[in-house]
């Protein structure tokens, strides 16, 4: 039994790898404006030169053009010939990538999944307008301001776009529920939807707290305190702090949470540029987490914030790092708005660890697209499944507090290396996780089996009803009513798989985002390990003598490279 993530990633990153060849494509297709602001580029031209020339389009061009369009492609191109992270935000766009990192939205609150072309409400934020009207989940959405909204032209950014929007503002919504005849009409008016940074924080046993982490935004910290304080009163000792998957954010909040766990006046991170004067970030000594034990988890997917975070435990012996390297995104970026609410988001510095890495990895500029095949490249060239397969700068070695050697060049390596487990994959199980097939029979299943499931009283208890009765059998079931074969050899293969996430989708449904982790950590290996690493038990790669010392930090056996 494996996670999930160790499945679904080898589909990211082919995914990432067609992005690439999509990219390559795009830029060929605008070689044309390309080549000509490139010419504007390398002439020197300055602004009032742009700007000329854009009146004289406007005024003088054969056809009509739209300036704003041609303002838009240039100002993108611009930002396109320096590094990967330094982006051009229109008008249009401002407030969907601003929300990314906010605390809350305006909207409904529903969560969904498009399944056979029609909105299916997965689950109903409490006390949301949803909820509050009386939507349900396993509602089907079907009409939009009395406009039919099916069809295999659905997206979830259409969907999201049409569902969020100011408070206050009203939205008519027509569903269809099973059981009932007809459309069952709501007129929602839309309030502020929290968006949470923490999605678990349960007791993983009884001595050690498990945190999952997805990005660092407004409230993450705000959610980090009180995650800590409720897991400390459950008899937490001990913490793990999952960050796989989480692309960073803020860096005053990965600086803050950092803060808990370290004396006063040690570094955590500082930040310097060409306009941008150095600045260092130290422990305020008033965290209340300075001697409990730590271990962090991080994948490829761990950039920005996350590294901050990982880079400042890692280099003052804080902790341990356990997965694998991260992404290796080391710049900060600033957003500076236009007259009419689009924006630059411009770098103005690189980040350093304490140790003082800068854990960009290389980039050319101008040159996106191989940025961008990183990591499908990464997982070609085998650094998923061998430690040995990762490239270390050997000129970049940095030492932690205690002399333990550490790189640079790209990314945090992890303390003790996981691989990324892919027993179970199949092409059967491949074709369940692209439709959705799993999560639209746990919330089929919860609907059908109500009246048991309302009974059971907690996530255990609701684990043993499900391990009798032959989930993975019912999945497949399901999913041959949806036109997807049975296929007995792939079956049997991933028939554990297929067991353990329709489990943790039941559960989630019941119990919210604690109930999911509890069923998947419990196969999860890289969280296996971080277990036995604050248990004390040794593992190959990394050896411990006694876990903190009386400084609060790792007392560590061998060095690790």
């Amino acid at each position: 039994m494996k996670n999930w993530k160790k499945i679904v990633l080898p589909f990211v990153f082919a995914i990432v790898l067609a992005i690439g060849i999509i990219i390559g494509n795009y830029f060929a297709m605008r070689s044309n404006i390309g080549s000509t602001l490139g010419l504007f580029r390398s002439l020197g031209l300055d602004k009032s030169k742009i700007s000329e020339t854009l009146s004289l389009i406007n005024s003088r061009y054969v056809d009509s053009v739209s300036v704003n369009d041609l303002t838009d492609n240039t100002i993108s191109d611009l930002m396109e010939g320096l590094d990967p992270h330094s982006m051009y935000i229109p008008a249009r766009d401002i407030e969907a990538t601003n929300e990314q990192l906010q605390g809350s939205f305006g909207g409904i609150g529903v969560e969904f999944t498009i399944q056979r072309d029609t909105i299916l409400v997965v689950s109903v934020v409490g006390g949301g307008p949803a909820e509050k009207v009386g939507v349900i989940r396993g509602d089907r959405i079907v009409t939009v301001n009395d406009t039919l909204f099916v069809g295999r032209n659905l997206s979830n950014d259409k969907v999201m776009r049409k569902f969020r929007g100011p408070d206050g503002t009203e939205i008519k919504i027509g569903i269809k529920r099973s059981g009932k005849r007809g459309l069952m009409q709501y007129a929602i008016v839309r309030d502020e939807i929290p968006s949470k940074s923490i999605t678990a924080a349960y007791m993983i046993t009884p001595q050690i707290g498990f945190i999952n982490v997805t990005k660092f935004g407004e409230t993450t910290y705000s959610e980090f305190l009180t995650a800590l304080a409720k897991l400390k009163h459950e008899g937490a000792e001990q913490f793990v702090i999952d960050l796989r998957g989480n692309r960073g954010g803020f860096m005053e909040a990965a600086i803050k949470m950092v803060n808990e766990f370290l004396p006063k006046n040690e570094m955590i991170v500082y930040a310097a540029g060409r306009s941008y004067p150095r600045k260092n970030f130290y422990a305020d000594g008033r965290g209340s987490f300075q001697n409990v034990k730590l271990v962090v988890l991080v994948d490829e997917l761990s950039a920005s914030a996350s590294e901050i975070f990982a880079g400042a435990i890692q280099d003052n012996d804080r902790g341990q790092i356990i997965g694998r390297r991260t992404f290796g995104k080391g710049l900060v970026q600033q957003s500076f708005e236009f007259f009419d609410k689009s924006a630059v988001r411009l770098t103005v510095a690189r980040y350093y660890t304490p140790s003082g890495r800068c854990i960009q990895k290389p980039y050319q500029r101008g040159k996106d697209a191989d940025y961008n095949n990183d990591l499908p490249n990464r997982y070609l060239h085998g650094e998923f499944s061998s430690k040995d397969s990762i490239k270390v700068e050997k000129g970049q070695q940095y030492r932690t507090r205690s002399g333990r050697i550490v790189y640079g060049g790209g990314g945090i390596m992890p303390d003790l290396f996981v691989p990324l487990e892919t027993d179970g994959d199949t092409p059967y199980l491949r074709r369940l996780m692209e439709h959705g097939t799993i999560l639209q029979f746990s919330v089929n299943y919860v609907e059908e089996h109500n009246d048991q499931l309302k009974k059971i009283i907690n996530m255990e208890a609701l684990e043993r009803y499900l391990n009798a009765q032959s989930i993975a059998n019912q999945v497949a079931a399901y999913a041959e009513n949806q036109g997807i074969d049975k296929h007995v050899y792939y079956f049997g293969l991933s028939r554990q798989l297929i067991n353990d996430l329709a489990k943790a989708y039941i559960i989630r449904n019941l119990f919210g985002d604690d109930g999911y982790y509890y069923v998947i950590n419990k196969t999860d290996i890289t969280v296996q390990k971080a277990i036995r690493a604050l248990q004390g038990v040794q593992d190959k790669n990394l050896t411990m003598e006694k876990g903190l010392n009386a400084n609060g930090r790792w007392d560590f056996e061998q060095q690790i490279c």
